[in-house]
C-alpha cells in the first residue's frame, strides 16, 4: 500500500516549481467537498489540484510519484460506484480542462479534453447535424472523461451502445508522467522525438501484449459476453483478432491504469424524426417480459422506471410535473426514429397494437407533444435522485445499482431479484435500460450501524451470485469502483483476476493510480459516507426540518452527489455555481460541507467554520434546488439556519442589520419618506449604503409614504363581501403601493374581492440574514392575528413573501396554527388559477411578454406557475427568462456581492432584456420586488420597467404594449 501519511509540503513545493500557476487547494474548504461522489463513499483527498493543461497532468503525476501520493482523476464528480474519490491527490478536470479542441463534420469525429461536459459537445456537434451517441442522464454536468473512465452508456445505448465504442484515441499520461497516445492499434509516445518515451512506451505496449498472449482462453471465454459487460478491464478488445485496440481497452479502466487527457470521439448522425411511447404495466417484470419484442423493432430507447419515482416527483414539483403517462404501476419508455416522422410515427401505432394484443400492458400511448416528452424524460433522468429520497420520506442507497444481464434474461432475472429483497427484508426502487438489460436500483439498506452494514455485505455477495447465475455482469456502465471491486471473484476466474492485476501493474507499477478500485479492491464497506449516530456532533436548530427524521443532519444527507446543480441550463438551480463554475459555489458542494461539518470530519469548528461560513457567502437562497434537486435539498433554509447559530452571541455583517432591518425601518420611512428619499439620492446616501455594507453601484429605491399605500388601498375597495384577505408584504408597502391596489381590483374582477392587512411581516429579511429569533417572534405575531377562525384564502403579492408564509413560517415556529395560516396562503398567480370565477378573463392582453418569475415562487408554489396562467389568458408568446434575477432579496445589494449578483443576471434576464426591440413597445412582467429593481437596474435607462402581474391585469389601467409604457 501507498504510505498516503507523507507530508504535503514537499509536493505543493514541488508543484509550484514543475508547474508555476498550477492551482492546489488543500484547506479542508475544498478537501471536505472532494471526500464525495454521488456513491455510499467518504475518503477526504490530501489536496485537489485544478490542471489546465496536459503538462500540468504531467507535472503532478511526476510529484506525486516522487512523494509517493495516489492521484485520483475526476470529473463532474457523478461516479456511483465510489470511481471518483481517492486518499491523495484527486485531479478536477471539469474546471479548466474542458475544450472542445476540433470538431470534423466530414469524419464525423471530435478531439475534446476529458472535462468537457457532453452536453456542451452535443450542442456543439449539433450544428453540423452530430451527437455523442452515448447519453448518461447526467449529461448536463458528466464529463467525457468520466465516460472514459466508467465506459458509460446511457437511454439511447440499445442503439449506441457503451462509450468505448465510440472513441477512436485516448491522450494519457502514465502513472510516471510519460504522454502517450491509446488508439485501435496500440500505444505510441505523443511526442515521437521525446526518444526517453518511445521507449518507456514501446516497452509498455510490449509487455501488454506479452500478458494478453498468456491469457487468451480466459479473456476470450469470460469477457464480453452480453452487451452491457463493464465489469473488470475489458482486456478482449487487446486480442489479436481484435486488432490491439487499446484505446478501446483503457476505457472503463476508471482511472487506474492512466489519466486521460484528452480524445478523440466518433459521432453520430442525429435523427430526422423520432416519437415515444409510454406504457404502463402492472410490475416492472411484467415491462421486462416486453422487451424482447420491443427490441425486434429497432428502438433507440427502451427504458424503465417503477412507480415510486413518478409519486416522488409529482409530490416535489407538482401534479402536472408528470403527465403523458398511462394507468400502471411501472413504465417503459420506447423511443423510435427515423428519416420521416409520419413513417415512424406508423411503426408506433403498429408497435402499440402489437403490445396490446400480447396482453401485459395495462395501458399505452404514443406521446406527440414536445414538451410532454421533455417532462417524461426529465422524470427518468431524475431517477438516481428521486429514489434516493421517497416521497414518505425514505432514504435508498447505491451499491447494487447497476447490475445487468442480457435483455432476454431481465424478466427471468428481476423475477428472482425481488425474492432475494424480500428474503433480506429490503426494498428497491427500480429504473434502468431495461432495454439493454441494465438494471438501476436504490435500495433501503441500513448504511448507518455494525449490524446493517454486516446485513449489506450479505446480501450483496448473495445479489453478486445471482446475477452470474443469470448470465449478467456486476456493472453495467456504472463501473465497479469500491462498490464492487471487492465482489469480482465471485464473476471472474482467479487467472482472469490475475491478470487484470497484471494489466494494472504494467501502467502502474507503484499502484498510485486511483487505489482501492478493481485491483487490489477496497473492501466494499470500508469509507462508507453515512455517519453513525456515534458520529454525528450533536445539533440544535430553529428550524423544525419535519421532513427529516434525523433534523438538520439529515436535512443535509438528502444530498447523494448527483449533481443537477452543476447543470449549466434547464430548471433554475444553481445560479452561483452557473455564475462561478467553482464546486464549492453549487448546492452540492456546500451541502457536503455541511455533512462535513455536521460528522466532525475536515471540518472541526461546527457552527463557528469560516470554511462552511465561506462555502455559503454566495449562495443566493433562492431556494431553487429545493425544487429542481431531486433529492429536494433546500439550501437557503440551510443557510438560514447556519448564519443564526455561526452569528450567535456576536457582531453581524453589517448588512444583516441595514437590509434584515428593513421591513422595520421601512415602515418608520414611510412617515417621512419624500425627505428621506431625497437624502438618500445625494452623497449622504452613498456613506449610509457603505456603512450599512450595501453596494454604492445601485440605486436605493425610492420609499413610498403611508399615505400612498392609503390611497392606493382606498381606490381599489369595491363594497364587495370579501372572500380573500390581501396580505400587503413589506416591500409592496415600503416600495410600490400601487401593485397592492392593482391586486385588490384585479381579484375582485376576478370575483375574488378582497380585504388588506398591511401591518403584519411575514419575517422573510430576518430568516434569509439568519436572525431567526427575530424571525420567529415577528412570525408568531403574524401567525397570531391571522389564525382568528378565519379560512378565507391569503393572496400575497410579492412572491417571496408569499414563500416564507407559506414554508418558511411552519418550518421554523412547527405549530399547528402555522400550518393553518400557511394552508391559506396564494401568490397572485395561485389565486387567479384556483379561485378565480369560471369563465374570468382580463381586458386585453399584449400578444408577447418577457417574463422573470420569482424563484421562491417556482420552488414552493408547483403548477401555479405565471407562465400558464399568461397563456391560459391569452398572452401567445412567453418569453420566460429561466433563472434567477441575480438580486435575490438582500444578496444583490450587499457589497461583496455585487459583481456575482450582475454575472447571474447575465445568465438569462439580461439576455432577454437586450433582446428587446427599442423601436417596439415591450412588456416586461416581474412579480417580485427585487426581480423589478434588477430590471431597472439593467434596463430602466432605456425605458423598461417591469410591470408585476397585478398591473398587466389591472382592470383599471392602460393597456400595456401601447407607446410610452415600456418603450
Amino acid at each position: 500500500m501507498t504510505d498516503t501519511t507523507t507530508a504535503l509540503e514537499p509536493l505543493v513545493a514541488r508543484l509550484a516549481e514543475t508547474a508555476p500557476g498550477l492551482r492546489v487547494e488543500t484547506g479542508p474548504g475544498s478537501t471536505g467537498l472532494y471526500a464525495y461522489d454521488a456513491s455510499n463513499y467518504r475518503v477526504p483527498p490530501r489536496a485537489v489540484v485544478f490542471p489546465r493543461s496536459a503538462d500540468d497532468v504531467v507535472a503532478v503525476l511526476r510529484a506525486c510519484r516522487e512523494a509517493h501520493v495516489p492521484v485520483t482523476a475526476r470529473g463532474g464528480g457523478t461516479s456511483m460506484a465510489g470511481n471518483a474519490v481517492g486518499p491523495g491527490v484527486v485531479l478536477d478536470f471539469s474546471r479548466y480542462m474542458n475544450r472542445i479542441l476540433h470538431i470534423d463534420p466530414t469524419a464525423r469525429s471530435a478531439r475534446v479534453e476529458a472535462g468537457v461536459i457532453l452536453d456542451a459537445l452535443r450542442s456543439a456537434t449539433a450544428l453540423h447535424g452530430l451527437t455523442f451517441g452515448p447519453d448518461p442522464s447526467s449529461h448536463s454536468r458528466c464529463t467525457l472523461g468520466g465516460m472514459i473512465g466508467n465506459d458509460a452508456c446511457g437511454n439511447r445505448s440499445v442503439r449506441h451502445g457503451r462509450t468505448s465504442s465510440h472513441i477512436e484515441a485516448l491522450e494519457i499520461v502514465t502513472a510516471d508522467g510519460v504522454r502517450a497516445v491509446a488508439d485501435r492499434s496500440g500505444l505510441r509516445a505523443a511526442d515521437p522525438n521525446d526518444t526517453d518515451a518511445v521507449e518507456r512506451v514501446a516497452r509498455l505496449e510490449a509487455d501488454v501484449r506479452r500478458l494478453i498472449e498468456a491469457n487468451l482462453a480466459p479473456i476470450r471465454t469470460e469477457l464480453g459476453r452480453i452487451p452491457r459487460q463493464v465489469s473488470g478491464y475489458q482486456l478482449h478488445h487487446l486480442l489479436p483478432e481484435h486488432g490491439f485496440d487499446m484505446a478501446r481497452a483503457l476505457v472503463g479502466t476508471e482511472g487506474s491504469c492512466a489519466v486521460v487527457t484528452a480524445a478523440t470521439v466518433r459521432l453520430v448522425a442525429t435523427a430526422q424524426a423520432s416519437t415515444l411511447l409510454t406504457l404502463g404495466y402492472d410490475d416492472v417484470v411484467d415491462a421486462a417480459e416486453d422487451v424482447p419484442e420491443i427490441l425486434r423493432w429497432n428502438p433507440t430507447a427502451v427504458e424503465g422506471m417503477d412507480e415510486a419515482i413518478v409519486a416522488t416527483m409529482r409530490a416535489r414539483r407538482g401534479p402536472d410535473s408528470v403527465t403523458g403517462l398511462p394507468e400502471g404501476r411501472a413504465w417503459l419508455y420506447v423511443e423510435l426514429d427515423g428519416d420521416d416522422q409520419a413513417a415512424v410515427d406508423a411503426r408506433a401505432d403498429q408497435l402499440l397494437e402489437v403490445l396490446k394484443a400480447r396482453g401485459r400492458m395495462t395501458g399505452g400511448r404514443v406521446v406527440h407533444s414536445p414538451a410532454e416528452r421533455r417532462s417524461l424524460w426529465r422524470v427518468r433522468e431524475d431517477g438516481a435522485g428521486l429514489a434516493a429520497r421517497l416521497v414518505d420520506g425514505g432514504e435508498s442507497w447505491p451499491g447494487w445499482e447497476d447490475a445487468a444481464v442480457a435483455p432476454e434474461d431481465l424478466a427471468a432475472y428481476l423475477r428472482d431479484f425481488r425474492k432475494l429483497l424480500a428474503a433480506h427484508g429490503l426494498t428497491g426502487v427500480l429504473y434502468g435500460h431495461f432495454g439493454a438489460g441494465c438494471v438501476h436500483v436504490r435500495i433501503d439498506f441500513d448504511l448507518a450501524t455494525d449490524s446493517g452494514r454486516t446485513a449489506t455485505r450479505r446480501f450483496l455477495a448473495e445479489a453478486a451470485a445471482l446475477v452470474v447465475e443469470h448470465g449478467g455482469t456486476l456493472s453495467g456502465e456504472h463501473g465497479d469502483g469500491r462498490a464492487r471491486g471487492e465482489l469480482l471473484e465471485v464473476m471472474y476466474s482467479h487467472r482472469l483476476i490475475r491478470a487484470f492485476g497484471a494489466f494494472k501493474e504494467i501502467f502502474d507499477p507503484e499502484g498510485l493510480l486511483n487505489p482501492g478500485v478493481i485491483v487490489d479492491p477496497a473492501r466494499l464497506d470500508a469509507d462508507l459516507a453515512l455517519h453513525t449516530s456515534f458520529d454525528v456532533v450533536p445539533v440544535e436548530t430553529l428550524f423544525s426540518f419535519p421532513h427529516d427524521e434525523d433534523g438538520f443532519a439529515g436535512a443535509v444527507r438528502r444530498c447523494v452527489g448527483v449533481g443537477r446543480c452543476r447543470s449549466d441550463a434547464g430548471g433554475v438551480m444553481c445560479p452561483s455555481y452557473r455564475a462561478t463554475g467553482e464546486e464549492n459555489d453549487s448546492t452540492r458542494g456546500r451541502a457536503r460541507l455541511l455533512q462535513e461539518m455536521v460528522r466532525g470530519g475536515t471540518v472541526q469548528d461546527g457552527w463557528r467554520s469560516t470554511e462552511v461560513r465561506d462555502a455559503l457567502d454566495l449562495c443566493l437562497s433562492c431556494k431553487a434546488c429545493s425544487s429542481d434537486c431531486p433529492v429536494g435539498v433546500d439550501m437557503a433554509t440551510y443557510k438560514a439556519e447556519f448564519l443564526h447559530q455561526h452569528y450567535k452571541g456576536r457582531v453581524r455583517p453589517r448588512s444583516h442589520y441595514s437590509l434584515g432591518w428593513l421591513p422595520l425601518t421601512s415602515r418608520l420611512v414611510g412617515y417621512a419618506a419624500r425627505p428621506v428619499n431625497a437624502l438618500l439620492r445625494g452623497p449622504v446616501g452613498k456613506l449610509l449604503a457603505r456603512l450599512g455594507g450595501v453596494t454604492t453601484k445601485r440605486r436605493i429605491p425610492a420609499f413610498a409614504s403611508r399615505h400612498a399605500l392609503r390611497k392606493a388601498l382606498r381606490a381599489a375597495k369595491t363594497g364587495e363581501p370579501a372572500k380573500a384577505l390581501l396580505f400587503v408584504d413589506s416591500f409592496t408597502r415600503a416600495f410600490r403601493p400601487e401593485v397592492a391596489g392593482a391586486a385588490s381590483r384585479v381579484l375582485a374582477d376576478a370575483g375574488i374581492p378582497c380585504t388588506a392587512q398591511d401591518d403584519l411581516c411575514c419575517g422573510l429579511t430576518w430568516v434569509s440574514t439568519g436572525q431567526l429569533s427575530l424571525a420567529r417572534r415577528i412570525m408568531a405575531r403574524t401567525v397570531a392575528h391571522l389564525d382568528n377562525g378565519d379560512d378565507r384564502p391569503i393572496v400575497v403579492a410579492e412572491p417571496s413573501c408569499a414563500a416564507a408564509l407559506k414554508r418558511d413560517v411552519p418550518e421554523l415556529l412547527g405549530t399547528d396554527a402555522a400550518r393553518r395560516v400557511a394552508s391559506r396562503v396564494h401568490t397572485l398567480t395561485g389565486a387567479l388559477t384556483d379561485l378565480a370565477a369560471p369563465g374570468w378573463r382580463p381586458p386585453a392582453l399584449p400578444d408577447d411578454v418577457v417574463l422573470q418569475t420569482h424563484c421562491h415562487e417556482y420552488a414552493t408554489f408547483k403548477g401555479h406557475h405565471p407562465r400558464d396562467l399568461l397563456g391560459r389568458l391569452g398572452v401567445t408568446k412567453v418569453d420566460e427568462a429561466e433563472g434567477c434575477c441575480g438580486l435575490a432579496g438582500n444578496f444583490g445589494f450587499e457589497e461583496q456581492h455585487y459583481d456575482t449578483s450582475m454575472a447571474v443576471a447575465d445568465l438569462a434576464l439580461k439576455p432577454r432584456l437586450d433582446g428587446i426591440d427599442p423601436r417596439t413597445p415591450a412588456v416586461v412582467v416581474a412579480d417580485g420586488f427585487s426581480c423589478a429593481t434588477q430590471i431597472d437596474h439593467l434596463a430602466g435607462d432605456r425605458g423598461i420597467r417591469a410591470l408585476h402581474l397585478a398591473e398587466l391585469l389591472d382592470p383599471a389601467a392602460d393597456r400595456p404594449g401601447q407607446p410610452g409604457e415600456n418603450s
